[in-house]
């Protein structure tokens, strides 16, 4: 079984100037209220889709699941191999799997409701989906989150997993979500143990 550890860790600045522009490892970047946030350096090297449809993150959940994009992404980072992920994206993957344990049913992440590139047309601005630290779900179960009463009961479940997490409340304007649960981790940049964090930036 393939897991996490199995995938080579790169630094982003080592990447071709191609790539670099497209994910812009360690820029800084400006959130919608003008804070400013800088986007992860290393990330995992995932070189084919049949390797991310088989790599489990956790014991329920596949990689692939937090990679699910449409034609909006780059076409760079959507049709050509190697991809690149945010090595943050474990700890998203850790608590989606404990908002399953808690609910006791399958957590589903709506696509482009994970890992979006700095290139993506959704990534105007700094957005904790660049960090691989946020999940669009909108189902659990059987049960689609499109109405307020189940976006508010997984969203208060959500809430009790992790104080840290960010989970938006259900509404119809900026910063609410009507259709799917947002949650996430904020701005999470992981440099796992044996990276090495010198150079330019």
């Amino acid at each position: 079984m393939n897991t996490a550890r199995d995938l080579p860790v790169v630094d982003g600045l080592k990447l071709s100037a191609e790539v670099r522009g497209l994910l812009r490892p360690g820029e800084a970047t400006a959130d919608r209220a003008g804070r400013v946030h800088r986007l992860p350096r290393f990330f995992y090297e995932v070189r084919s889709w049949s390797l991310a449809k088989e790599l489990l993150l956790t014991p329920h959940l596949h990689l692939s699941e937090l990679l699910v994009v449409d034609c909006r992404e780059a076409p760079r980072l959507l049709e050509e191999f190697p991809h690149y992920v945010p090595c943050a994206v474990t700890l998203l993957a850790r608590f989606v799997e404990d908002l399953r344990v808690r609910a006791g049913a399958s957590v589903y992440v709506a696509a482009n409701g994970g890992y979006r590139s700095p290139a993506h047309a959704l990534s105007a601005h700094a957005d904790p989906h660049q960090w691989a630290c946020a999940a669009d779900v909108y189902r659990i179960g059987d049960t689609f989150l499109n109405t307020q009463a189940a976006i508010e009961k997984y969203g208060a479940l959500a809430r009790e997993i992790a104080s840290e997490a960010n989970v938006l409340p259900y509404g119809h304007l900026p910063g609410e979500c009507d259709d799917h649960l947002h949650i996430d981790l904020g701005y999470v940049r992981l440099v796992p143990a044996a990276c090495d964090e010198s150079g330019e930036i």
